[in-house]
C-alpha cells in the first residue's frame, strides 16, 4: 500500500462489481469496468479509474479460490447429485500439429475440437 492510495472504494465493492460482471457473462475486466462506469455510477459513486480498479482487483484476487470452494460446498449440501460447472471456457495447451507431441498436463487435458474457438488442439 502506498501513502497516496485511495481506499474510499472498498474491497467488497471491487469484488461485487467483478462478480456482477461475471454473472452478466462478461469475461473481460475492461468490459465489466465500462459497464459499471456507464450504468452503475449511482450505486458506486467512488468508483476509481480503470487502472486503479484493476490494481485493486489484483490485490484481492486470492479471495476468489476460497469463495468458489465455499460455493461448491454449499451447493453440494443442497443438491448432492447435481453437477456444478464453475468455468467451461477451454484452455488451449497445444495447437493442431503439436497436439500429439504435447507434454503439458496430459493427464488433465484431451485432444479435441473446440467449437467456441473453432480449432483442434490439446484442450483442458
Amino acid at each position: 500500500m502506498s501513502h497516496y492510495a485511495d481506499l474510499s472504494f472498498s474491497d467488497e465493492e471491487v469484488i461485487a462489481l467483478y462478480l456482477f460482471g461475471v454473472m452478466d457473462k462478461d469475461r473481460e475486466i475492461k468490459g465489466i469496468y465500462k459497464y459499471a462506469d456507464g450504468h452503475l455510477r449511482d450505486g458506486f459513486p467512488r468508483l476509481p479509474g480503470y487502472v486503479a480498479y484493476v490494481q485493486r482487483l489484483n490485490r484481492v484476487a486470492d479471495v476468489f479460490a476460497p469463495l468458489l470452494a465455499l460455493i461448491q460446498q454449499e451447493q453440494e449440501t443442497k443438491n448432492p447429485r447435481q453437477v456444478w460447472l464453475i468455468d467451461s471456457f477451454p484452455v488451449v495447451l497445444a495447437k493442431q500439429g503439436h497436439r500429439f507431441n504435447a507434454c503439458v498436463a496430459k493427464q488433465l487435458a484431451d485432444a479435441d475440437y473446440c467449437s467456441t474457438r473453432k480449432l483442434c488442439g490439446f484442450i483442458s
